[in-house]
């Protein structure tokens, strides 16, 4: 299956998304602010990256901006999963760069077909 990086501060949302995307078989590893994030997206190069927005430091989008224009990163798969829902959200979102989007709170199988559809 996929390697696959989350980078989120809340420890609830990480050991969720933790759980579901090792019971579907993936390999995770995690990150709870967006510098070690990066640092481990350039060692590790993942497949794919579940970024949150609000993260201590350096937000999320400003992190996928970084991902996505470093010719090491550049072409690793970014979704946002995010509390930010509002009309016009998603669309910010992938103008950011993020290659797909998830709101919080999640619901199971359309975080996993959201993460499948970015791997496949």
């Amino acid at each position: 299956m996929a390697r696959i990086l989350i980078i989120e501060d809340n420890a609830a949302n990480l050991k969720l998304f933790t759980f579901l995307l090792k019971n579907a078989g993936h390999t995770v590893s995690t990150a709870t602010e967006a510098a070690t994030g990066l640092s481990l997206a350039r060692t590790e190069l993942p497949d794919l990256i579940l970024m949150d927005v609000q993260l201590p430091g350096m937000d999320g989008l400003e992190a996928t901006r970084l991902l996505k224009a470093d010719s090491t990163t550049g072409h690793i798969k970014v979704v946002v999963v995010t509390a930010f829902a509002m009309k016009g959200d998603e669309a910010r979102m992938l103008a950011a760069g993020c290659d797909g989007y998830v709101a919080k709170p999640i619901h199971y199988g359309d975080f996993l077909e959201k993460v499948n559809a970015a791997l496949a």
